[in-house]
This record gives structure tokens, C-alpha cells and sequence, in this order.
């Protein structure tokens, strides 16, 4: 097997390792899933973390999220995209999720690694901004920012970064819920009293 595809596929058998152990999985591990003795890892990567760093970047690559994107931006309705969007973004970070603490784990040494993971988030937001620059008059913030408030929200609805707060756990929140929030506020109904003047 040549090097390269070698590389590549012991990033891919540390991938699902990755996502069920974290980063406490052995090297030993990595080769029995792999198919390979434990010390041809260190003939293609100088330590075990340099396979995991690896590892992270392919499990966080933006490609297929931004392809898939580019795909729901063919739906002509907004709410309609958002929603096809927000499916596909919550399926993504599921699957990622115990992948999130790992980074910081790994930046120390390494600061192309965090600009890389930084690198990914943005071509994902700016995949969300096309996706809603159809839109743009109709809201009230830009593309940008609204990609970013929409990628929050996601993100706290599968991280639960709010919980433990005394408050309902935002977990509990479905893809057409998420969307309405973002889009509709937290109204459920419109407050028909006048304003005289603003209230903020």
C-alpha cells in the first residue's frame, strides 16, 4: 500500500474511535480497526498525536457539509432551505460531538491546527450566508449574521451549552423550531399593543 493511502486509511479507522472514545483511544486500538501492526502507524506519523490531529481535521473537513449546502440552496422557499439545513448541520455535529473538547487538547502546540478548525467553521457560515442571500431583504441582519446566529443556535441545541441553567433544556428544540426561532423570534403570537416609542 502506498504511503499516502496508508495515511488515509488509518485517518479513517481513527475517526469512528475518535467519536466513541475521544482522545484516551490507543494506538493499539487505531491499528486492530485499521487492519495493521501498531508500529506501522509510527512509520507514517512521527507520534500519536499528529494521527489525531489528522484525524480531527478530516472528521471537521467543511467539503461535504458545504457541498451538501450548495445542494439545499436549490430550494426556493426560505424557511424550507433553513429547515433542510439545520437537519443536516444537526446530523453532522451528532455525529461530532464528543470531537469538540478534543481541540483543545490538541492546539497547544500546533496553531495551523486551530487556524484550520477556524478555517472550516467560516466556509461552513459562509455556505449558510449563500444560502439566505436570496433573502436578504427580507431580514433584518445580513447573511453573515445570520449564518452565525443560525450555527449558534444549532450548535447549543446539540451541545446543550445552556444547560444547567434552571431553564428548559434547548436540546429538546426540533430542526422546523429552530428555524422559527431564528426567523419568528420567540413570539408565539404577535403583540398587538401600539408602541408610542421604543421600549429598549
Amino acid at each position: 500500500m502506498a504511503p499516502e493511502d496508508r495515511r488515509a486509511a488509518l485517518i479513517a479507522a481513527t475517526i469512528p474511535l475518535l467519536r466513541e472514545h475521544g482522545t484516551a483511544v490507543t494506538t493499539r486500538q487505531i491499528a486492530e480497526a485499521a487492519g495493521v501492526a501498531e508500529g506501522t502507524i509510527f512509520g507514517v506519523f512521527p507520534d500519536k498525536i499528529s494521527l489525531l490531529r489528522a484525524a480531527l481535521m478530516a472528521a471537521f473537513d467543511p467539503e461535504p457539509a458545504v457541498s451538501a449546502l450548495a445542494t439545499v440552496g436549490t430550494t426556493p422557499e426560505l424557511r424550507a432551505r433553513l429547515c433542510e439545513a439545520v437537519a443536516m448541520l444537526r446530523k453532522g455535529m451528532h455525529a461530532n460531538a464528543k470531537l469538540h473538547a478534543a481541540p483543545r487538547e490538541l492546539l497547544t502546540d500546533d496553531p495551523e491546527f486551530g487556524e484550520r478548525m477556524l478555517e472550516s467553521r467560516r466556509r461552513i457560515m459562509e455556505a449558510i450566508a449563500t444560502l439566505v442571500e436570496p433573502d436578504r431583504e427580507r431580514l433584518r441582519r445580513s447573511p453573515g449574521a445570520t449564518a452565525q446566529l443560525l450555527l449558534m443556535l444549532v450548535a447549543v441545541t446539540v451541545h446543550h451549552g445552556l444547560g444547567g441553567l434552571g431553564g428548559d433544556d434547548l436540546g429538546g428544540m426540533d430542526d422546523e423550531e429552530i428555524v422559527s426561532v431564528l426567523l419568528d423570534g420567540l413570539l408565539t403570537r404577535p403583540d398587538l399593543t401600539p408602541l408610542t416609542e421604543s421600549p429598549c
